[in-house]
């Protein structure tokens, strides 16, 4: 059991930056990160010091703040996360924008989230377009339980969920945009080695080789799935652009169009399906 020890104390004592530190026991007290500098010489129990004191430890042997909470924010949105499905992350929010932007704020479009995961994606297109129907895919069983489990939390009613490899289980369905975050780190990328990267799901991450196996499935097979003008919008890799780019242009894409994630790198790519 744990010596007695205040609130601030224990931010220090724990050996982790003091974001980390904040967010960890904030949430273990179940309380903002707020209450903590209003509390900070408040004495914690010792039950609570001790299960902080235990997710510290395991902070600090690497594993992610996000699978330590079970929570991660993204575009807004507070989603459950487990070690089944990737951290999202906010380079992903440049695809959700640019998807945004694609679709008219009352239109009944149809979207597929391809590898949707926690449901991230897929969720704040719908969350955002509510006169839309959402359809997310994952070959995961366990992931698609996350997404399920999200949006029944979040109360998103114009999302469902449906196990597929890409485009295989969805027969001739079409739909008006397409988005993917698909594996695309290459094999060799020391990345996979580094930082929170090295507890999340291999499989969602990378596909092996160059890292563009997944992206060539999806941007071969997207036409035959959107309707006349619609898009597929993907994200890929830090030195993968002008690689998709052409690949867009191999499976007749026209308007193709990049956009760069908040650090100035191209993260993103568009394409049209011919109208």
């Amino acid at each position: 059991m744990t010596d007695a020890v205040s609130v601030r104390r224990a931010q220090v004592a724990s050996g982790l930056v003091p974001l980390d530190a904040q967010v960890l026991l904030a949430h273990v007290l179940d309380v903002p990160r707020a209450w903590l500098a209003a509390h900070a010489s408040d004495t914690l129990r010792a039950q609570a010091a001790d299960a902080f004191f235990e997710l510290a430890r395991r902070r600090r042997d690497g594993e992610p703040v996000a699978y330590l909470t079970g929570v991660r924010e993204f575009w807004g949105l507070s989603l459950r996360v487990t070690a089944d499905v990737l951290i999202p992350r906010p380079e992903t929010e440049t695809l959700v924008e640019l998807s945004l932007s694609l679709i008219p704020a009352a239109a009944s479009a149809n979207i597929l989230d391809l590898g949707t995961g926690s449901g991230a994606i897929a969720l704040s297109l719908a969350h955002e377009r509510p006169q839309a129907r959402v359809t997310g895919v994952d070959i995961s069983a366990v992931a698609l339980a996350v997404a399920r489990d999200n949006a029944r939390r979040l109360a998103i009613g114009n999302a469902d969920f449906l196990s597929s490899d890409w485009f295989a289980g969805l027969g001739d369905g079409r739909f008006d945009l397409i988005v993917a975050n698909p594996p695309y780190v290459g094999s060799a990328d020391p990345h996979l080695q580094d930082g929170d990267v090295r507890f999340e799901p291999r499989v969602a991450l990378s596909p092996g080789g160059d890292g563009l196996t997944a992206l060539r499935a999806i941007i071969a097979g997207a036409r035959a799935h959107l309707v006349a003008g619609g898009h597929l919008v993907v994200e890929h890799g830090y030195d993968q652009s002008a690689a998709v780019q052409a690949l867009f242009r191999d499976a007749g894409f026209g308007g193709i169009s990049i956009r760069n994630d908040l650090a100035g790198i191209a993260r993103v790519v568009a394409g049209s399906s011919p109208a």
